[in-house]
């Protein structure tokens, strides 16, 4: 193995002891603003979705190929990302998908079409996989082993706010300019992240001996852009004939792709790890609780601005009980993480998620505005209270050498969930009259709720300890 980068120390040393204060503090706040800026920007765009349907004379439902396209780029190259950040160093991937993100932000600001934005997105997708592929790998590196957990509970609390506060973002950028400067803010905040990760975070340039996978790459990207097209061909009420070759396409790609994955010492796709039960049971809830989330953050602007009747500053400010209550439980689970399982967080937070989604469900035309608050900050604080634990635990049941796997996983179960969240959210607007899709919807982000307290109980038996190898 050779180490290229003396002035950062060895990684090996790193993974042991982390790096030192205050430099660790540095590395942690550019690790956030890149983290942020790539999961705000796909829910950053929701509340002016109503917006850009009339501007550019498109349906509801095809409008949010706005927000599948960023997400098909992302779920169908992140975990081959992640194994470039195994092979050729984290610390570079991560760099080049900031500045990449950068310029693709600059395109979505001057787009002028709905296909030109469309296509930007998908080029700015590309560039937040490189982000997030290795972004949990990087917390390994920064944080000593003792202190582990406590980094994942802060990345978890970053994501899941930056998440949910998107739409109140929006709002306050909409009331004082156009939508164009929703892609605008990523610039400054990607060229902060640039310089703070070049100087501060760790470079893991170490080479591991082994080439890149280009087979499984190709393999990996058209099984889940199968999976995903497949699933928007239900949702756009595609040809029968052309969603059952699809179906056939995926049935024979995706056998094929774990078959290769299967044989494999580190495969791309990290069938290994699914051998862990606590690491599979979370995946699987992850999945759950994401979908969850984007059937209510999807559909409930078109609620509150079509059928409530308010403008888009005041949905973005309805909406921002759910990030407050979000980073006001994320840390505090971060805390009961150590004296509680994870299971048993996971499965109250879940329980308090599906409440308020379905209280949701039940709002009417004229209702106040104490009424829509107190239900999102019931979704808010259940949403923190489960996410910190749940992605603790993917990262800690892993081995440290599986640290890359194990990030693209995480990044790919939430990514699934919020592509299939939308796609279900473009489905239902296509089949449920106009007046009750958004209830129907929460009442379906509720079932996944559900499913997910029920998984996250399931994880009780197994046991769980906070640690950074195995």
């Amino acid at each position: 193995m050779v180490v290229s980068d003396n002035l950062n120390g060895n990684a090996a040393a790193f993974a042991s002891d982390g790096l030192p204060m205050p430099r660790r503090i540095w590395a942690v706040v550019a690790i956030s603003f890149a983290i942020c800026m790539s999961v705000l920007d796909i829910n950053i765009i929701n509340v002016a979705l109503p917006t850009l349907s009339v501007e550019f004379d498109v349906s509801p439902s095809t409008v949010t190929w706005i927000i599948n396209g960023y997400q098909l780029a992302i779920v169908m190259t992140l975990l081959a990302f992640s194994s470039l950040g195994d092979i050729y160093g984290y610390h570079r991937v991560y760099l080049w998908g900031i500045a990449c993100f950068c310029v693709t932000s600059l395109a979505c600001a001057l787009s002028d079409s709905f296909w030109m934005l469309t296509v930007a997105r998908v080029l700015q997708g590309l560039s937040a996989a490189a982000i997030t592929s290795v972004n949990t790998a990087q917390l390994r590196t920064i944080y000593p082993r003792s202190k582990i957990g406590r980094g994942m509970g802060i990345n978890a609390m970053v994501v899941a706010i930056s998440a949910a506060a998107g739409p109140s973002i929006a709002g306050g950028i909409l009331a004082v300019a156009s939508w164009h400067w929703l892609f605008a803010i990523n610039i400054p905040l990607g060229l902060t992240a640039l310089i703070l990760g070049y100087k501060f975070l760790p470079r893991k340039e170490q080479r591991s001996g082994r080439r890149f996978d280009t087979v499984s790459a190709v393999g990996n990207a058209l099984t889940f852009g199968l999976l995903i097209y497949t699933l928007e061909g239900f949702a756009h009420h595609e040809r029968t004939d052309y969603i059952v070759i699809q179906l056939i396409l995926l049935a024979v790609i995706g056998t094929w792709y774990v078959r290769r994955q299967l044989g494999q010492s580190s495969p791309m796709f990290p069938v290994d790890l699914l051998r862990i039960p606590i690491f599979t049971l979370s995946v699987i809830t992850s999945v759950c609780s994401f979908t969850a989330q984007m059937l209510a953050m999807v559909s409930l602007p078109f609620f509150l601005q079509n059928v409530m009747g308010y403008n888009e500053v005041m949905t973005g400010l309805l909406i921002t009980p759910w990030p407050i209550a979000t980073l006001v439980m994320a840390p505090v689970a971060g805390y009961l993480i150590e004296r509680i399982h994870p299971g048993v967080l996971g499965s109250i937070g879940m329980s308090m998620f599906c409440v308020g989604l379905v209280a949701l469900a039940f709002l009417k035309p004229g209702a106040a505005e104490v009424d829509v608050i107190w239900r999102l900050a019931l979704c808010g604080a259940g949403f923190g209270l489960f996410q910190t634990p749940n992605n603790s635990t993917i990262i800690s049941s892993a081995p440290t050498e599986r640290s890359g796997g194990a990030s693209g996983m995480l990044g790919t179960a939430r990514l699934l969930g919020q592509t299939l969240g939308t796609t279900l959210v473009a489905l239902l607007f296509g089949l449920v009259s106009h007046d009750n899709s958004t209830m129907v919807c929460l009442f379906l982000g509720g079932g996944f709720a559900l499913a997910a307290a029920v998984i996250s109980g399931l994880r009780v038996s197994q046991p769980f300890t906070l640690r950074s190898n195995r």
